[in-house]
């Protein structure tokens, strides 16, 4: 018989410390385990092929334990009578995915670039140096557009491996959720699915942040144009309407760099927030593939609601009262996972800082042989439990394991304590 018991992130310097601070690079995940499905070999699979043009991830079977982690195109907009690097386009400000099969997804245009006025030669040496930073100037504006349609198809090759993911997944989820077998060959060609799919992101990420340093380079030339139209203010030898057209072009550059400057943030805020979706959905990625080992679904990654905690876990003896849960292991193959984990997730909905204690109780009955072998059997129980809520999403840094003995109980036990 089995009891359980269970308790309730000058400007444009500022955005590129900003784009660097996010350019370390995210190594996509590794091989899988294969001890904890055993060897999945493709005639085991009958899981369907992957989507078309879903990027190669690493292929193989689950993890036993959870880590310590057509394109949208400018709408054009010529300008009439512009000779000097007018540029036609516009630049996405909002993340949109493209157009694909599964639907239409329309871009958002509220950034256009940039027209740069054509101005005549007056035949100074003024006006040769005005020419040279127009044409640096329309030059600079092509590279604009060029990015802002680069981050539009990041964008949109980001939503479809994020919806190829998440299908992978529902796919699991709802397999999990009927019943099925432990350790499904099916589920684990869907997990590599799922998998490859975040590693296409992580690999979306790095071209996001080359994309930013891109950018940023970007930026110093637009500054280094504003600069030099500046100091030919002070250039002697100009006539009056170089003086003119330096003033058109100094605003075209303050125009400029405002753009590549909202570019850059918003290349900025896409590597913040996909990085961050990444980690978490990696984390969520391993307690399923504990779900599909045991052929049951427990819930959400447990360790997802410790990250606001800063609080440092403290070692120690078990907290005083009842356990949060009792196992007794009084027969072979004891089914605790799907209770354990409810106590777990109630416990750290109420206290997100929670650590816990595994105690391997063992019983004192028999001969000092028994009583050892007893012994060692608990502590056996305990480490299983201890990986079981590891596999939950439960830091192993939050866990500490111990024993004792109980001359009352007839079974070894593992209790778990909240501290």
């Amino acid at each position: 018989m089995t009891g359980f018991s269970a308790a309730g992130s000058r400007r444009s310097l500022a955005m590129l410390g900003l784009v660097a601070a996010m350019g370390l690079t995210l190594g996509a995940c590794g091989s899988i385990d294969d001890a904890l499905f055993g060897n999945s070999g493709p005639d085991q699979s009958a899981a369907p092929a992957p989507a078309p043009q879903q990027p190669s991830g690493t292929p193989g079977t689950l993890p036993s334990i959870m880590p310590s982690d057509t394109e949208s195109q400018p709408a054009p907009q010529p300008s009439s009578g512009d000779t000097s690097g007018g540029m036609a386009g516009t630049l996405p400000s909002e993340a949109q995915p493209p157009t694909s099969a599964g639907g239409t997804v329309s871009t958002s245009a509220s950034i256009a670039p940039v027209t740069i006025e054509p101005g005549s030669d007056t035949g100074t040496v003024v006006s040769h140096t005005i020419s040279s930073l127009r044409g640096e100037l329309s030059s600079l504006q092509d590279k604009i557009v060029a990015s802002a349609q680069q981050l539009a198809q990041l964008r949109g090759a980001g939503a479809q491996s994020a919806t190829d993911y998440h299908e992978s997944k529902a796919h699991i989820t709802t397999r999990l959720q009927i019943g099925t077998t432990r350790g499904n060959p099916e589920l684990v060609a869907e997990w590599n699915t799922a998998q490859s799919a975040l590693d296409a992101l992580t690999t979306n990420i790095n071209s996001l942040n080359a994309l930013g340093t891109q950018i940023a380079d970007e930026s110093s030339r637009a500054h280094y144009v504003l600069d030099t139209v500046q100091a030919t203010f002070n250039v002697s030898g100009a006539v009056d309407e170089d003086h003119s057209q330096l003033k058109t072009l100094q605003d075209e550059t303050s125009q400029t760099i405002v753009l590549i400057d909202r570019l850059m943030m918003e290349v900025a805020d896409d590597v913040q927030r996909q990085t961050s979706y990444v980690a978490n959905e990696r984390a969520n990625l391993t307690t399923l593939a504990a779900a599909i080992k045991n052929g049951e679904l427990y819930g959400a990654e447990l360790g997802s609601g410790m990250i606001a905690s800063a609080a440092a876990p403290s070692y120690g003896a078990p907290a005083g009262g009842a356990a949060l849960v009792t196992i007794r292991f009084d027969h072979p193959d004891v089914s605790y996972q799907q209770i354990l984990y409810t106590a777990l997730a109630q416990a750290l909905q109420t206290r997100p800082g929670a650590s816990f204690d595994v105690l391997a109780v063992s019983p004192t009955r028999g001969t000092a042989a028994a009583v050892q072998l007893a012994q060692t059997e608990a502590q056996h129980h305990a480490q299983d439990v201890m990986r079981s809520m590891t596999d939950m999403g439960v830091p192993a840094t939050r866990l500490a394991v111990s024993s004792t003995t109980d001359p009352s109980i007839g079974a070894s036990e593992v209790r778990v304590y909240v501290r």
